[in-house]
């Protein structure tokens, strides 16, 4: 009998990682999967969720009244639905896997986990790249491990108006997105897109770090010539608007951005952090620099500003190899090959 009945444990914020886990999850609504979730209150993807079946929103502390609650909640729910299928998010979410013998319990790790005690009930684990499964191996991980990469939601790119955010329609504009934290770079973005006196910046996000970059922006002489999105609804329209995206990353499992931008048809520029030394051919689909190497992110940036040829190269086949790789269908095709014993 095929597997039709899924429960998604997740207990993250905001950011990349939740968009790809609506889409997957609606694609899983697609393919006829009934669904039920358990998730942090107050998440802005709530209704998306809503949608697709019965949420229960809790926020999983280790230290909590409500825990114990959720956990024999969890473990009821379980009993009396007969899910085919128990999905944790990442490694915290794992602990409230059951010892459940009817269905496949796994987990979807988009980083790397820093031990496995929470893994003791799984089937196997998933990871969105090879790093991921590699450090699992070192762990001592013995059990299935398999690779299933992201997918991009599927959207038609409109590049927003300039206008919008008072931004010259003529001007050299470098786009970033994503979560407003050190690791995701955006400090070294900022001092890149200062040392080409016309270039305009976009960041496209929120987060702790925002604060500092204002900061930064206003040292740097580029506060009349940054602008600060905060959280939009599609951020591939803010994207398509650039003449570059940067994804400057100091640690990046993947890089949801990347296949983002790739879909909304603009030349890409990547530090080598994880995610894209497996899966970026520098000079071919994007151009990539060290981390924190600003005055070569700053000469990737005039490079494809000088060189059309090589933009339209790099649009070009990111573009094929997203379409090679980074499929909706594709990715589908996995988890549910997973889920009924195929792989």
């Amino acid at each position: 009998m095929s597997a039709r009945k899924i429960l998604h444990l997740h207990f993250g914020k905001e950011g990349g990682a939740e968009r790809f886990f609506v889409n997957l999850v609606q694609g899983f609504q697609e393919r006829g999967m009934e669904q039920r979730f358990v998730i942090r209150p107050d998440r802005s993807f709530l209704p998306d969720l809503q949608a697709l079946g019965p949420v229960w929103q809790n926020n999983y502390r280790r230290l909590s009244l409500s825990t114990p609650w959720l956990t024999w909640r969890t473990h009821r729910m379980v009993r009396q639905w007969q899910p085919d299928v128990i999905m944790a998010w990442m490694s915290r979410s794992s602990r409230l896997i059951p010892n459940y013998e009817p269905a496949v319990k796994l987990t979807r790790l988009g980083d790397y986990p820093r031990h496995l005690k929470h893994f003791r009930y799984n089937d196997t684990i998933v990871s969105n790249v090879p790093g991921i499964a590699e450090r699992c191996r070192e762990l001592g991980w013995d059990r299935p491990l398999h690779l299933i990469s992201n997918f991009p939601r599927e959207v038609t790119p409109k590049a927003v108006d300039r206008a919008r955010l008072d931004t010259p329609e003529d001007a050299f504009l470098v786009v970033g997105s994503g979560r407003f934290v050190r690791r995701k770079g955006f400090d070294a973005l900022m001092r890149a897109a200062a040392e080409i006196p016309d270039a305009w910046l976009w960041l496209v996000g929120e987060g702790e770090e925002r604060p500092a970059l204002e900061a930064l922006a206003a040292e740097l002489g580029m506060a009349g010539r940054t602008r600060f999105t905060g959280w939009v609804d599609e951020a591939m329209h803010y994207v398509a608007a650039g003449d570059v995206f940067c994804m400057p990353s100091r640690h990046e499992p993947l890089g949801n951005v990347i296949l983002e931008s790739w879909l909304a048809g603009v030349p890409t520029v990547t530090t080598r952090s994880e995610g894209p030394s497996w899966f970026v051919e520098d000079g071919r689909d994007a151009l990539m620099t060290d981390i924190d190497d600003v005055p070569a992110m700053a000469d990737a940036f005039r490079r494809i500003r000088a060189d059309g040829a090589l933009a339209d190269t790099l649009v070009a086949n990111g573009r094929a190899k997203l379409a090679a790789q980074f499929t909706k269908e594709r990715v589908l095709d996995q988890y549910i090959d997973l889920f009924n014993g195929r792989i």
